[in-house]
């Protein structure tokens, strides 16, 4: 495998397709990875049939998205290894979308996600994602989890509902007044299914289990005779190719109507297929670009519903089984998806015979290993802010909407980081004493030496304007005018606009005092900022000093002048 270059940065707009090509590939790689896209498509076959269904779609649609957009994703990806098709990360807002806008609305939205992806990654936006904290991130992948297990609930129990509510509450409540209707063979397949899954990694971990699951109980089904809706009895017979390509009509009014779901989808997109490629990375030794990641997915999505496809993004599950399987480059994710449209061809109509329960068996683990409930056990002995962050984005995410869980989560993430900031941020100003504090400080014996009309306030931390009042608080609890305040700045490496209005507020209040204002230590950012706001010029260039010893004996010829 060869290594990422120099000049292989995360923001350069290549696919890794053809950093791969110019590399070469010997006949023993390409087998290695045609080995790998075949493992991988055998995979992704039950995965993109359950999500479909889970979303509210039809298999067709699922399998169609992991055909397309999973060929597109590796052909012009940022990524050696990533499997793009769709995920459980969507299901929830699929889902929502389809209740509320029908498939049309959600080919829409789609693309208008698609078309948002393309431009976040024009500009250069891959790495802004990386911002999103990881409360956040836990929060709504757990509540996501939470969600798709209830869903799952009716077909793994076989109950009589004809139409499943979207919101949990709805559901539990829908389930509570058919719990008379449990189809206990429906029970047996479904938690069959789902214990097969669990286990089978330790019997052939070479081996898909979810695939295994899926062929025993479609095999089940006819030979015991069991009384259980399979998926031709709700979605009719499954097609054995992809549909024609066909541009969705709509409106300015349906363009507004879907435009907040298509941004949730895009911004859930982009956080979904970097966390995978950062994955892949980890496991592959590789180095994903992320602007050009988006770009793909944005191509794929906006391709993918004009063949009746759904929301696509990276996934993570598919991506380690690429990787574990032995693929290095992009080609064994375009063999995946043509293996995918090879068993479509050839088998799509066995598709119609699988039980739907199997189908709620697989989710059912798949929710379990989204949840990564050893990651939010940890989290809970975090600080108690962080703890606040996830269970407000799992609340929401679960009782009101994962757009709102989103926006609410990074909101309030924002706001607890700025107190933060704010906290470690202190100011005050520095006696003349010989105390241990400043014998530790090389400038402590400068401080002493001062004359005793000269002060010396001094800030530690960002000024900016969460920390703007402990500054302005400090200025005030000044007992005298001084001849000259020195203001050290020599532990402020970035100052805001609310920042540069306090210090035109201190030189206002100085120059009414009748002192002189001089600037000790100050950083690059700041000293731009000052330049640029025109501070600088108004306390003067002369009065601001690289150190506190050159203000010290700037402020002594004040003194005797």
């Amino acid at each position: 495998m060869a290594t990422p270059s120099a000049g292989d940065f995360s923001g350069r707009l290549e696919p890794k397709l053809l950093t791969v090509l110019r590399e070469g590939l010997g006949p023993r790689d390409l087998a290695r990875e045609v080995a790998a896209g075949l493992i991988v498509g055998i995979v992704a076959l039950p995965l993109a049939i359950a999500f479909a269904i889970a979303s509210g779609v039809s298999p067709a649609q699922g399998l169609a998205t992991a055909v397309v957009a999973g060929f597109l994703i590796s052909a012009l990806g940022g990524s050696r290894v990533q499997i793009g098709g769709p995920t459980g990360a969507f299901v929830v807002i699929v889902y929502g979308v389809v209740q509320r806008h029908g498939v049309e609305g959600l080919a829409l939205a789609t693309l208008v996600a698609g078309g948002l992806l393309v431009v976040m990654g024009l500009a250069r936006l891959g790495t802004v994602i990386q911002f999103v904290p990881f409360p956040v991130t836990v929060g709504f992948t757990a509540g996501i989890a939470l969600i798709i297990a209830t869903s799952q609930l009716r077909d793994l129990l076989g109950l009589d509902i004809a139409e499943l509510p979207a919101a949990l509450p709805a559901q539990v409540a829908a389930y509570l007044d058919h719990a008379g209707s449990v189809n206990p063979a429906a029970c047996a397949i479904g938690l069959g299914c789902a214990a097969l899954v669990a286990a089978w990694p330790r019997l052939a971990p070479r081996v898909p289990g979810s695939l295994v699951a899926i062929v025993l109980a479609t095999a089940a089904v006819p030979l015991f005779e069991l009384p259980v809706e399979t998926i031709g009895d709700r979605f009719g017979a499954v097609p054995s190719s992809l549909p024609a390509p066909r541009i969705p009509s709509f409106g300015w009014e349906d363009l507004r109507a879907v435009f907040p779901d298509a941004v949730s989808i895009a911004l859930l997109g982009a956080i979904e297929s970097l966390l995978s490629a950062v994955v892949a990375d980890g496991m592959a030794g590789t180095r994903h670009r992320s602007n050009m990641e988006l770009v793909a997915q944005g191509v794929a999505n906006l391709v993918s519903p004009l063949f009746g496809g759904i929301p696509a993004t990276g996934a993570i599950a598919r991506t380690a089984t690429n990787v574990k399987s032995g693929a290095r480059t992009p080609i064994a994710g375009m063999v995946h998806a043509f293996t995918l449209l090879a068993i479509l061809y050839f088998f799509g109509a066995w598709a119609a015979r699988i039980p739907l329960a199997a189908l709620g068996g697989v989710l059912l683990v798949v929710a379990w290993n989204m949840s990564e409930l050893h990651v939010v056990r940890s989290l809970l002995h975090s600080p108690r802010s962080d703890v606040l962050v996830m269970l407000t984005t799992f609340g929401l995410t679960v009782l009101v909407d994962l757009t709102v869980a989103i926006q609410v989560g990074m909101v309030l993430a924002a706001f607890l980081f700025m107190r933060r900031m704010a906290e470690i941020s202190e100011t005050g100003y520095l006696r003349r004493m010989a105390g241990e504090e400043e014998r530790s400080d090389p400038d402590a014996d400068v401080v002493r030496a001062l004359p005793a009309s000269v002060e010396v306030f001094e800030v530690y931390g960002t000024l900016f304007f969460g920390a703007v009042a402990k500054f302005k608080d400090a200025v005030r609890r000044m007992e005298r005018a001084p001849r000259v305040m020195i203001l050290n700045l020599r532990d402020v490496l970035v100052i805001d606009a609310s920042g540069l209005h306090a210090l035109e507020d201190l030189l206002r209040q100085t120059g009414r005092d009748g002192t002189r204002l001089l600037l000790s230590g100050v950083h690059a950012q700041p000293l731009i900022a000052l330049e640029r706001s025109g501070l600088l010029e108004k306390i003067g260039e002369d009065n601001a000093l690289p150190d506190l010893r050159s203000a010290a004996a700037r402020a002594r010829e004040i003194c005797e002048a």
